[in-house]
């Protein structure tokens, strides 16, 4: 306690450079906890947004991630309903169940043919109820609305398409589109539009249209390929125009009521799907759930090729967007600690100039040179201790404001604007991992100039002016 007290009251002794070097350590260790807080902050963020789409675990047909893309049909799940019970009521998964969904992945040809323009389209087919129940999980506490999904309450018939899509169709208008731009071209008369139309498309647009005839602008045909690869084809209308937050994503987008899709798809035939989305309670959970799947699946679904994937692994930008972050942080973390590094260590090599007769005054009377050593590590071990300490307080505090200013950004792929918050309060990890290192690179940076002061000669030293 002596030594500490010692090298507590010679950091007192210049308080000029003590407090800059200070100041230097607190502005070092709060960016550090700025940046980690607001990287963290994208993380869960971009995390809530992937998991509320398409939940934490996807339950597929074993290969659909690979090659279920080029012929989603071929990869559908039998009996999934009877999939979905076991899983709802296994007495390991109930109590981590959010939602257990079921989703159909599809792609063919959306067409406005009274237009005379198509374009191929990739999407799916939903239950909406349990979507919007999947909207719902805000695991992280963000000061977010979430908003139902535009086919909520309408008919088995309706469809959300892109913006892009709509665009290409000519539905700029009677969707009412803001900044929709029309190409400039001259309308075709009906019969040109009626020759410009296949006469396979036409005949079954005819048939889907006897059942439900077209009574809306809005009205578009799909035209895909069924599980035996005979073309099919509905009627659909397109109730929105969603912006998808990518152009690639917007110029194909279109989402379907399940019962519809699976219509398209297998027509009179046994219904599937193509994924089951289990959305946990909590993310920590995904270890043990998957871990349950997987004796599941070698057990009570033993005989059906099914594999379990995880919300990281379908959405690779994740995995991409998170180690972007790290290398940031990791490379603002080494900047700043190589500036303590030198703050602490030109600090420390000061103090040993001007009290070279001190240390030599101290080994005459018999302190060995581990002991001088010791009280000038023991000066940079606490300057790194109050800057840490410093550094998290003000941090906090600044975290605090920026929560409270109201700001907000549009992230990559979203098109709502979202509350820009740092998240350094309860982010311990973060805060203990940040303390430590600033005060081991404190330490070190004091070894240098505490070990060229324990090999002063005594004599040189007391004589020094």
């Amino acid at each position: 306690m002596k030594s500490f007290a010692l090298a507590l009251r010679n950091l007192l002794r210049n308080r000029r450079r003590s407090i800059t070097t200070l100041i230097a350590m607190i502005i070092g260790a709060s960016a550090i906890l700025l940046f980690g807080g607001y990287s963290r902050n994208i993380t869960f963020g971009m995390q809530t947004g992937f998991v509320q789409r398409s939940g934490h675990l996807q339950i597929q047909h074993k290969d659909f991630f690979l090659y279920g893309n080029g012929n989603p049909a071929a990869y559908g799940i039998a009996d999934y309903q009877k999939v979905i019970e076991i899983v709802r009521h296994d007495p390991v998964l109930a109590p981590m169940l959010a939602v257990v969904t079921p989703s159909l992945q599809l792609s063919g040809i959306a067409g406005n043919f009274s237009a005379g323009v198509s374009r191929t389209v990739i999407g799916g087919g939903v239950v909406v109820e349990e979507q919007n129940q999947m909207r719902q999980w805000n695991d992280y506490g963000f000061p977010l609305t979430p908003r139902p999904l535009a086919l909520t309450g309408t008919s088995a018939d309706s469809a959300v398409i892109g913006i892009g899509v709509a665009r290409v169709l000519q539905l700029c208008a009677p969707l009412q589109i803001a900044r929709c731009p029309q190409p400039a071209v001259l309308k075709t008369d009906a019969a040109t539009d009626a020759k410009g139309t296949p006469d396979d498309i036409a005949a079954l647009s005819a048939q889907e249209q006897s059942v439900t005839p077209a009574h809306s602008d809005t009205r578009i045909e799909m035209l895909a390929a069924n599980a035996h690869g005979a073309p099919n084809v509905a009627g659909l209308n397109v109730i929105k125009a969603e912006a998808q937050g990518m152009k690639e994503l917007d110029d194909i987008f279109i989402a379907l009521h399940l019962s519809q899709a699976q219509k398209l798809i297998y027509g009179a035939a046994s219904p599937q799907v193509t994924a089951i989305s289990l959305q946990l309670q909590h993310t920590s959970q995904i270890p043990a759930a998957r871990a349950r799947l997987d004796q599941m699946l070698a057990t009570t679904f033993k005989d059906a090729p099914l594999e379990v994937q995880d919300y990281e692994t379908l959405n690779p930008m994740y995995g991409q967007s998170i180690g972007m972050f790290q290398a940031l942080f990791s490379f603002i973390t080494i900047l700043i600690g190589s500036i303590v590094l030198f703050t602490v260590g030109n600090t420390m090599s000061m103090a040993v100039v001007e009290r070279t007769v001190e240390i030599g005054t101290l080994r005459a009377i018999g302190l060995r040179r581990h002991g001088i050593r010791r009280l000038f590590m023991i000066e940079g071990l606490l300057l790194g201790v109050i800057g840490a300490m410093l550094g998290v307080l003000v941090s906090l505090v600044l975290a605090s404001i920026i929560n409270h200013c109201g700001l907000s950004w549009t992230p990559p792929g979203y098109i709502d604007p979202v509350p820009l918050t740092v998240r350094v309060w309860g982010q311990n990890d973060l805060i203990y991992g940040s303390t430590i290192g600033l005060v081991i690179v404190a330490v070190i940076s004091a070894w240098w100039p505490a070990n060229r002061a324990s090999r002063m000669n005594i004599v040189d030293a007391l004589r020094h002016v």
